[in-house]
């Protein structure tokens, strides 16, 4: 019998689709689409770690290729199907199990998405701070198994740090369930971080206990200038020291991202476009009076320092929201900057200012017309540019070995928090040795001998 056949004999009738039937949004993630002459084997819609199991083994037995798909908000072609795949999808698995307030902790299947998950651990009383722009259709699943960032790294880490259990189904079937709830365990190897950030390829993530915070009472937030990278390293220092563990985020915006961004929402400037840069500032604390003013203090005494050249702060939750609807302009670029290149890079934070002006220069001398915007998270080493290029089609390579030459010679990452996938698979020994990457294609044989766990990507 085919994998298809014996499929649709192990499960019940519409959980199993037949190539011609598959759903076109299937095809590809957020930006990489299987080739149209190619085609999957089947689709399998699980709905537990017992469905998982049961397909994972079947497709062992056939030797076919197994890429598994939650929310399709991926970057990198990681949850795209190969020829001749079977499709696990996991967003029939939606069940939010538990929440442990002693424990702190919120026992979740992987297709539950991102939004839904704040929204427990909200009606709870609790707080889970992982946030995304596309936090209404991506999974937790895929936030784990890509080690999702976003906007609050600075305060409470990358996905890695907000997961204390997994359960995962290996290659073969076998179902490894560790949904441990307390931080400290140190009984052998702590294997959940063997999967989180494999993007699929070690084991397939179907349950996670998740970490969860005290409820947020207060947020305030400010937009500032500063007259040079130096002093932007010096107002960090500065925000890091005065409002300790209240500081969420310090994003920043360079003139022609904040010049864009105004156009394309059609805001009146909140400051003057001729400053180096843009700090947008924002603190979550449990104390809205005291917050508020050692957050006012903060910008007050930065202001008198010299270390920022103008500030406006968020007087309501309209203008908090109105400020970081500037700094969301990268997820309208398709709408107001394309064609483009996107890179997500990380770069040690003191070289990052050095790191664009040679970027910068290194794209116009080749390029002279190219235009260029740059943002990111900065304070946990996150830039991202999006370069456009006066040529059709855009020259991908070409750019990229600009880019990532340059993240090689600082010790940077070409992945900051996107993953690898298929498109940066090619660089990946930019930021690993091959030491690291012989020791992971060790771990990848050990746990799938025969490569049938998403094939292809991140190695």
């Amino acid at each position: 019998m085919s994998v298809l056949a014996d499929l649709q004999s192990a499960f019940a009738p519409g959980r199993v689709i037949a190539p011609e039937h598959i759903p076109v949004g299937h095809r590809s993630d957020w930006g990489v689409a299987l080739a149209s002459d190619e085609q999957p084997a089947a689709l399998v819609y699980a709905q537990d770690a017992d469905d998982v199991s049961r397909a994972l083994a079947i497709c062992t037995h056939h030797a076919c290729p197994v890429v598994t798909q939650g929310g399709l908000t991926g970057l990198t072609g990681a949850a795209t199907p190969s020829h001749g795949c079977v499709i696990v999808s996991l967003e029939r698995m939606r069940a939010i199990e538990e929440i442990d307030k002693a424990a702190a902790t919120m026992t979740v299947q992987a297709g539950v998405a991102l939004e839904r998950v704040q929204q427990a651990a909200s009606e709870a009383g609790l707080f889970f701070p992982l946030d995304l722009g596309a936090r209404g259709s991506c999974q937790i699943g895929g936030n784990i198994a890509t080690n999702a960032g976003g906007n609050r790294v600075l305060r409470y880490g990358m996905a890695r740090d907000l997961v204390l259990g997994l359960e995962v189904v290996l290659a073969d079937g076998s179902v490894v369930t560790s949904l441990n709830k307390m931080q400290k365990n140190n009984a052998g190897y702590d294997i959940k971080h063997l999967f989180i950030g494999s993007e699929g390829t070690l084991g397939i993530i179907t349950r996670a206990v998740l970490r969860l915070f005290p409820a947020t009472t207060s947020e305030s937030t400010a937009l500032c200038a500063v007259s040079d990278y130096d002093a932007l390293l010096a107002f960090l220092a500065h925000a890091k020291a005065r409002l300790g563990p209240t500081l969420s985020a310090f994003e920043v915006m360079w003139p022609d991202f904040y010049r864009l961004a105004l156009e394309a929402h059609d805001m009146r400037p909140p400051l003057d476009d001729n400053h180096s840069a843009y700090v947008l500032l924002d603190t979550l604390g449990t104390d809205a009076e005291a917050d508020q003013t050692r957050f006012e203090e903060t910008i007050a005494s930065a202001l008198s320092e010299g270390l920022i050249t103008d500030a406006v702060l968020a007087q309501s939750l309209n203008d908090s929201e109105r400020l970081w609807r500037l700094r969301g302009l990268a997820g309208e670029f398709s709408r107001v900057f394309s064609p483009r290149i996107d890179f997500d890079i990380s770069v040690p934070i003191g070289d990052i200012g050095v790191f664009l002006e040679r970027a910068y220069a290194a794209l116009t001398m080749q390029w002279p017309a190219a235009r260029i915007l740059s943002w990111g998270h900065i304070a946990d080493s996150n830039v991202h540019l999006s370069v456009s290029i006066d040529e059709q089609p855009q020259p991908l390579e070409a750019v990229e070995r600009v880019i990532y030459g340059l993240v090689r010679e600082y010790g940077g990452s070409i992945s900051a928090e996107h993953g690898i996938g298929l498109l940066k698979k090619p660089f990946l020994d930019y930021s690993r040795s091959p030491a690291e990457i012989a020791l992971m294609q060790r771990m990848k044989h050990a746990l799938d001998p025969a490569g049938l766990l998403n094939p292809g990507k991140v190695l």
